[in-house]
Order: C-alpha cells, then sequence, then structure tokens
C-alpha cells in the first residue's frame, strides 16, 4: 500500500492565511489587531503594491509548481510589503512609501561577462521567453524572523541557458539598480553602492533557485524588489539581490555588498544553519512575522534535500555566514 508521507516544511493549501487581513506593527511582529482599508505605520496609510498599467500583467497570475510546498501560512501581502529591507529606499523596514519612486519601465538588464554574446534584453521580452510558474517559498532574514510568500517567476538556469555562458564561468554576478535621484538610500555614502550579489555556476544550475517577477498572482511590487529580483530560499534574504539590472558571468568570486561592508558578520555563502550564530544573535529560532511566536530554524532553511548536497567538499568554507 502506498503511503504518502509529508516532508516536515509541508502545508496543505488549505492552511493558507488569506491576504486580504491588514495588520499594523504590533500584529507584525506578534499581535492580530486587523485594521480595515490599509496598514497604518507611523501614520502613514499604506497599501500592496499594485499592478496597474504593467504591460506583462496579462502573464499573472502563473500556475502553480506543486513541488514547492512550505511548513507554514503564506504572509499577508501587506506584511510583507510594509517589513522588509531595500536599503536603496532606507535602512528601517518601512520603505513602501519611499519604493513607488521606482521607475519600473522601461527596464533593461544587461548580460555579459564570459557569455558567447553580450545583450541587452527588455524586462518583458525576458518575460516572454521564460517558462512562468507560481512557487510557494519561505523566506529566512539573516536577523532572525522569516515569511512565506508565493513568488512568480522562472527557473535561474532558464535565464543561464539564455545567457549561453562559455565554460569558463565559475560565478553568477548580480547587480541592482543605482539611481541616485529615486533611491534616497544613495544618499548614505558609508554603504558600497551599488548592491551586488552572486552564485556559484552550480548554485544557479540548482532547482530552487528562482528569479522573481511577480508575487500574490501579480506583477512584483516595488517594495519587493520590482520587476526583478532572485529567491535563494535556502540562504539567508540578504543574498536574494533586488531589482536587478545587470547579470555578470565571471571567473572570480563576486564580493557581495554586505561582506565588502562587514565580511566578518556576511559571508559569500549564507546558508541558512541554526547551529551557527551570527556574531551579535542566535539564529537557532526564528520570529515568524504575522503571527507573533518564534519556531525553530531548519536547517538549509528547510529545504536540504533540494541543496545540501552542493557543499560537500566545502566544509572549510565559511558556509553559514
Amino acid at each position: 500500500m502506498l503511503i504518502a508521507r509529508r516532508k516536515g516544511w509541508e502545508l496543505p493549501e488549505s492552511a493558507a492565511t488569506p491576504e486580504r487581513f491588514f495588520f499594523d506593527r504590533r500584529a507584525i511582529l506578534g499581535g492580530s489587531a486587523v485594521l480595515g482599508g490599509g496598514l497604518v505605520a507611523n501614520g502613514l496609510r499604506l497599501s500592496p503594491a499594485r499592478a496597474e498599467g504593467d504591460p506583462s500583467a496579462g502573464l499573472f497570475p502563473a500556475k502553480r509548481n506543486e513541488t514547492f510546498k512550505l511548513d507554514r501560512d503564506i504572509t499577508p501581502e501587506d506584511v510583507n510589503a510594509n517589513y522588509n529591507n531595500f536599503y536603496e529606499f532606507g535602512s528601517t523596514k518601512r520603505i513602501a512609501s519611499a519604493a513607488e519612486a521606482l521607475k519600473t519601465r522601461p527596464w533593461r538588464i544587461k548580460i555579459d561577462g564570459l557569455v558567447e554574446k553580450a545583450q541587452e534584453i527588455d524586462i518583458d521580452d525576458l518575460l516572454k521567453k521564460m517558462p512562468l510558474e507560481e512557487r510557494l517559498y519561505r523566506h529566512r532574514c539573516v536577523e532572525a524572523w522569516g515569511m512565506a510568500i508565493p513568488w512568480t517567476g522562472f527557473p535561474l538556469k532558464s535565464l543561464v541557458e539564455f545567457a549561453k555562458p562559455t565554460s569558463a564561468a565559475k560565478y553568477v554576478r548580480m547587480e541592482t539598480f543605482m539611481d541616485k535621484s529615486v533611491g534616497p538610500g544613495f544618499r548614505q555614502f558609508w554603504y558600497p553602492w551599488p548592491y551586488i550579489e552572486g552564485v556559484t555556476m552550480a548554485e544557479a544550475h540548482n532547482d530552487l533557485a528562482f528569479v522573481v517577477v511577480g508575487a500574490y498572482g501579480k506583477p512584483l511590487g516595488k517594495p519587493f524588489g520590482a520587476p526583478i529580483r532572485l529567491a535563494l530560499p535556502w540562504k539567508y534574504g540578504f543574498k536574494s539581490i533586488k531589482s536587478i539590472v545587470k547579470i555578470s558571468f565571471v571567473t572570480e568570486r563576486p564580493v557581495s555588498f554586505w561582506e565588502k561592508l562587514q565580511a566578518s558578520e556576511y559571508g559569500f555563502w549564507a546558508n541558512v544553519n541554526p547551529n551557527v550564530p551570527h556574531p551579535r544573535w542566535s539564529q537557532a529560532t526564528e520570529e515568524v512575522l504575522g503571527k507573533g511566536n518564534r519556531v525553530p530554524t531548519l536547517m538549509f532553511n528547510g529545504y536540504g534535500e533540494f541543496v545540501a548536497d552542493m557543499y560537500k567538499g566545502l566544509e572549510g568554507e565559511r558556509l553559514y555566514t
């Protein structure tokens, strides 16, 4: 007799939290107060990111890939949009209003480095070439809080195949937009702008590595890193670079934004591990935003079966910071 065994991180769809609920700051961090009409934060009324006028809006919602499931409720969109890091728009979590200044059209992505032919492609042309799907992913911040998000996008390996890198490429280097007239965070000159991140070619080909262009069944909202970002759910969130404008295939390991700023705390690999603390706090548990409870952190954020084999033989590396 066939017995179906649910993996530890799976959740039935019936348990997903409806995104219509709105939470104030206290609810985000631990309460359950529901407000009518939108989230109020510091006297400012904010609502989920909208998709009016998006040239690719007709591609959404995409069909869900049921391979990827959750162990928790989907985080309500208002909680997500109004509590996240996007340092180009400020160093607090309350960047949703400022991020609305981001101009996402036209948006061109440069692909260069060790490729057969360097090119630039418009985001809407790229989306027409990619296999869009929805995936339910956990998101774990290095600050020891977590969310669960219905991302829409395509496998990073599909973009790699489109770019046609040469065999000499060892890493994929990605870069965020830099427009000082749009992002107030750029005035914080002590940060090593632009935001840069990178992954190995093996990580880029992993089934979990996902290029995100939408969330909650519609085009990606500006606070989430519109119009195109990365999702690497087995790594801490700072690796999932937002608002990408350049993708380069290189031989040398990229030095990321946070690694340049504080290498002792933020490394290249940044894989989630409950047994390896951040220098200033424990990673053993995490706050579930929108729920107010703490839960044990899982190795590789619960995705070990997909990614653990990539790191065999690399035990001498700082894999978990």
